[in-house]
């Protein structure tokens, strides 16, 4: 049962990650990260979820630094870019997240897509980064089963989580089915499926019966399939209205009509035909 914002879920290596955080994407640089990581934080969220390509890494530290709340309090996780792939690139590419964010170190670092013929040397970089006590837990994002195996077959460490997009209209349920036989958690990055999903029909009809808004619904069906999940919004509001998700719970009818809407439609690039 997923009882509160602090819920977690346990990765393979022991390391606790909040269930629900909190995502920054698109979200500008400068004062429009720090205000919404800062009203984040208030709110009682815990996970922060920043990449190098966001170019906001610098925000999310200061918002870390005024909210007054302890760093191990608090999950935060930063990708390593496509151009800065291979072994020691990644390497130098994770010192710049660091000292960008302030902090000694990140606690999940991923490869943000497979780079083709380059990601097996990032994750070796990423395994060396985990030895050395810089991040407490490494994934990766947006791989599919072929890679995952290609990095089983080349790795000494197996991913801790794997961020894909994933939400009722792409539910990933192979994908999802995989990880689980492998212990790799998975978290949704688009939960609400870029914000298309808030006018279906089946997803309004169940929120109006509990009161809530579909993207609440939305979210709950994530965090009851077990899903890590970080919403993101600059609206203060929102980023409440996101938080308050443990107060009614789907039945198993709901569920099963929400998974019914999978339609394996992307909203965004397929990790198989990205352009790098």
């Amino acid at each position: 049962m997923v009882h509160n914002i602090e819920t977690t879920v346990t990765l393979h290596n022991g390391v606790e990650m909040p269930q629900l955080g909190f995502g920054v994407y698109k979200v500008e640089k400068g004062s429009e990260t720090v205000d919404s990581v800062k009203k984040a934080l208030k709110t009682g969220y815990r996970s922060i979820d920043t990449a190098a390509l966001y170019n906001n890494e610098e925000g999310v530290g200061q918002a870390i630094k005024e909210s007054g709340i302890p760093r191990e309090d608090i999950f935060i996780t930063t990708k390593v870019w496509n151009s800065d792939q291979g072994f020691e690139s990644t390497l130098k590419a994770f010192e710049t997240s660091i000292s960008k964010l302030g902090l000694d170190y990140v606690d999940l670092y991923l490869i943000h897509w497979p780079v083709k013929g380059k990601y097996v040397e990032t994750w070796k970089a990423l395994e060396k980064l985990y030895k050395d006590g810089r991040v407490r837990a490494i994934g990766v994002s947006n791989f599919q089963i072929h890679h995952l195996e290609d990095l089983f077959a080349n790795s000494i460490e197996k991913p801790m989580i794997n961020q894909v997009e994933l939400h009722p209209r792409l539910s990933q349920v192979e994908l999802r089915k995989f990880c689980a036989g492998h212990t790799i958690a998975v978290e949704a990055w688009s939960p609400l499926g870029r914000g298309q999903l808030l006018e279906e029909p089946t997803i309004n009809h169940i929120a109006k019966k509990h009161g809530k808004t579909p993207a609440q619904v939305l979210l709950r069906w994530h965090l009851q399939n077990g899903i890590v999940v970080i919403p993101k919004s600059i609206t203060p509001s929102r980023i409440e209205e996101n938080a308050h998700l443990f107060d009614f719970e789907l039945s198993l009818d709901e569920m099963q009509q929400i998974d019914a809407l999978n339609m394996n439609e992307r909203f965004f690039a397929d990790p198989d035909n990205f352009d790098f």
